[in-house]
This record gives C-alpha cells, sequence and structure tokens, in this order.
C-alpha cells in the first residue's frame, strides 16, 4: 500500500480539513513554510477549481483528516483523479493544532494547518489507495456491526418488557426462539399488559429479521474474506467480522516496522505505570479502537474455553496480576500473533499472488495460534527484524 512515488526536495503537502460541502486547505513547503491555500466546495465546480488551484505544485501529497470519516467521500475524488493521499488521524491533528497555536480552538483554517504540520513532519502515514476488494469489505464489516448493534438494542427492549410480564424476567442469553415460547405462556388480562406483550411480539419478529441479515451477512463476508487468502481466519477468536475488521483498519501490514508498533498502534501496548519500587503496566485506552475490540473478543473467546490462551491467563494471574493486568498480558500476545499472521499472508501475496497456498518457511508462523506465540509481554520489545526481504504489496 506504501506509494510508489519517491517524495523530492520540493515537494509539498496540502492539509485538508474536509467537510460535506467544503474543503479548506493550506499548502506547506518541506521548511513548514505556507504557500497557499483557501476554502473550496466540495460540488463538481468547487472540487475542479479545488484541484486546478493545487496543480500549480507538480510534487504534491494531500494529507486529509479522517479518511475512513468525514474525508472518505473527498479522498476517494482526489485518488480517482491519480492524486496521491494520506491519512492524518485526527488525533494527531488535534496534538499538533494544541502545540501549534497553544490552545485547541478549532477553525477550518487552524484544523488545515495541523492537518498540513502532520503531514510534513510524520513519516509512516497511512497511504489511501482505490482498493476495491478492501472498499467492499469496509462497506459490509460496517453493515454488519450495525446489525450487531441492533440485535443487541432490541434484546435490551424484550428483555425489560418480559421482566415486566414474568416475574423474574428471562434468562441473559435470550434467542428470538426462546422468546417466542415464554412469550406463549403469558396471558395478561390488563390493558397494558397486551400492549406489552403485542409489542414484545413485535421485538421477536424483528429480532428474526435481523438474525437473518446478520447470518447472509456472516456467509458474505466469510466468503470475500477467505478470498483475500489470508489465514486469519484460521485463528481461536477472530470469525469473519473481525478478520474483515483487520483487512480494511491495517491494510498493509508492513508499514509497522515491528510487532511492537503494531501493538501501540492497536492499543495493546501497555503503559507503564510503575511508581517507586512498585514495577506495574496497565492496559491502554488509546490506539485504534476497533482492532483493540477484535483482539479482545479474541482473548475472551480463547478465555472461555480450554486454550493455551486460558492457560496464559491462569498463569499470570498465579503470577499476581490482577484480572485486567493479566487480560493486559493476553492481548499483547494475541496482538503479535495477529501481527505475524498477517506478515505470513502478506509474503505469501507477494510470492504466489492471491489465492496461492501459505508457505511455511516461518519460524514464528502463526499455526501456533495461541498466547504462547509470540514476544514477552513487555510494554515497547525492543526493535525486532520482523521485515521480510521478499517486496511485499497489500494483503489482500
Amino acid at each position: 500500500m506504501s506509494s510508489t512515488a519517491t517524495p523530492g526536495p520540493n515537494r509539498v503537502v496540502i492539509g485538508m480539513d474536509p467537510h460535506k460541502r467544503s474543503a479548506t486547505i493550506e499548502v506547506m513547503a518541506p521548511d513548514e513554510g505556507i504557500e497557499g491555500g483557501g476554502r473550496f466546495g466540495t460540488d463538481r465546480d468547487g472540487y475542479a477549481a479545488m484541484l486546478t488551484y493545487a496543480r500549480r505544485w507538480p510534487d504534491r501529497v494531500w494529507a486529509i483528516e479522517g479518511c475512513a470519516g468525514i474525508g472518505k467521500h473527498i479522498a476517494n475524488r482526489l485518488l480517482t483523479d491519480g492524486e496521491e493521499v494520506v491519512d492524518v488521524p485526527p488525533k494527531l491533528s488535534a496534538r499538533a493544532r494544541v502545540f501549534a497555536t497553544g490552545q485547541g480552538r478549532k477553525t477550518d483554517a487552524t484544523d488545515a494547518h495541523s492537518v498540513a504540520l502532520v503531514g510534513t513532519r510524520m513519516t509512516g502515514l497511512r497511504p489511501v489507495v482505490n482498493d476495491e476488494q478492501l472498499a467492499v469489505l469496509r462497506i459490509l464489516v460496517d453493515r454488519r456491526r450495525s446489525l450487531g448493534e441492533e440485535h443487541t438494542r432490541l434484546v435490551s427492549q424484550l428483555h425489560q418488557l418480559l421482566l415486566e410480564l414474568i416475574p423474574g424476567g428471562a434468562k441473559r442469553d435470550l434467542s428470538a426462539r426462546q422468546a417466542k415460547a415464554l412469550l406463549a405462556k403469558v396471558r395478561p388480562r390488563d390493558a397494558a399488559g397486551k400492549v406489552r406483550r403485542r409489542v414484545a411480539a413485535e421485538l421477536i419478529a424483528d429480532l428474526e429479521r435481523i438474525y437473518a441479515r446478520k447470518k447472509a451477512a456472516n456467509k458474505e463476508l466469510t466468503e470475500l474474506v477467505a478470498a483475500t487468502g489470508t489465514g486469519l481466519l484460521d485463528l481461536p477468536g477472530i470469525g469473519p467480522s473481525g478478520a474483515a475488521r483487520l483487512l480494511v483498519e491495517v491494510g498493509d501490514i508492513t508499514r509497522f516496522p515491528n510487532k511492537a508498533h503494531f501493538a501501540s498502534w492497536n492499543g495493546t501496548a501497555p503503559i507503564d505505570a510503575s511508581s517507586g519500587d512498585q514495577v506495574r503496566h496497565r492496559l491502554s485506552r488509546t490506539g485504534n479502537r476497533q482492532i483493540n475490540r477484535v483482539l479482545h473478543i479474541m482473548a475472551r473467546v480463547q478465555m472461555r474455553n480450554p486454550s493455551k490462551g486460558r492457560d496464559y491467563y491462569d498463569r499470570k494471574r498465579a503470577d499476581g496480576k490482577g484480572p485486567m493486568e493479566a487480560m493486559r498480558c493476553v492481548k499483547r500476545r494475541l496482538s503479535d500473533i495477529v501481527y505475524q499472521q498477517m506478515l505470513n499472508d502478506a509474503i505469501t501475496h507477494a510470492v504466489t499472488g492471491p489465492g496461492g497456498q501459505q508457505g511455511n518457511d516461518s519460524d514464528s508462523s502463526a499455526t501456533g495460534s495461541h498466547p504462547h506465540t509470540g514476544s514477552s509481554d513487555k510494554p515497547l520489545p525492543g526493535p525486532a527484524n520482523n521485515k521480510p526481504k521478499t517486496p511485499l504489496r497489500k494483503a489482500g
């Protein structure tokens, strides 16, 4: 996913603060001098005027805040027109704004300036690519997540109604079929009870439809993820949604120099919380929260079942670590395993192309898909030369 263009000494960074109907840009030279800027509409005429203006600088790269969110629509248009785009995380631009202005006040101009600063100063920003396969995966995995959230909301409402209809309510893990069987035994006589029963029946019907859609979405995601040739689905605790989320959020795994950088990016690298003679680390609340959630689910699945992950957690608890610290250790190890699996996938794709059989020439292969494989649980392990020598291209 890395850009093939070689940056020249006169390359400018065009920082952009995107909105739905407008975009504010600032053109910054390598020495951080401001060479231009302005506010443009995002309609056809405004976009054309912005592109014409930017072409005054032949050697340019666009740095856009939030290319996975509000900046996606304009980033995709620039990619279609052959422009080079990198994604600037909002947290980085917010920090740059505070350091540049001495306060956190937001205006479109200061936002564009802070984005340009990040694009000029930072290396390793994620290049945005026009990948149809990943675009389809992102749309479907976002839809699958919304279905899951809708399912949770409906179940919560149903539990509340059943608690008012049945003494003690229903059990926590309640399926639509079980709820329907419970409701069939309820015959309220009062008007409010009858309405509660009718609304509960409607919620159960909605749950059945949501379940059917979730099942279809899982099947489609499984097929699409398998078509990428990734081995993520072979890791215990990672389902089609988790694998798809990893592919769309991580993109090119080789942009991370080693597994420690990957762990820092996804928030599983622990934060030093030592004080005096007490040496301890705590769970990080930063990093990519969607990937952190995937790793958390992976850890919970392994801990619920007899596995090396559960054994590792129990050992950490026996060593005196609290539940949160032990969970942090498990997630840190799983991050290493996911990193190695995606790195192996990248090597396989580079050697055999999509759909090729995965090789097994790495001593750190993720075939050992439990937390006994990988680095230690130190917060920031020393640099490891994990990058393969084979030229790589995007996994999936």
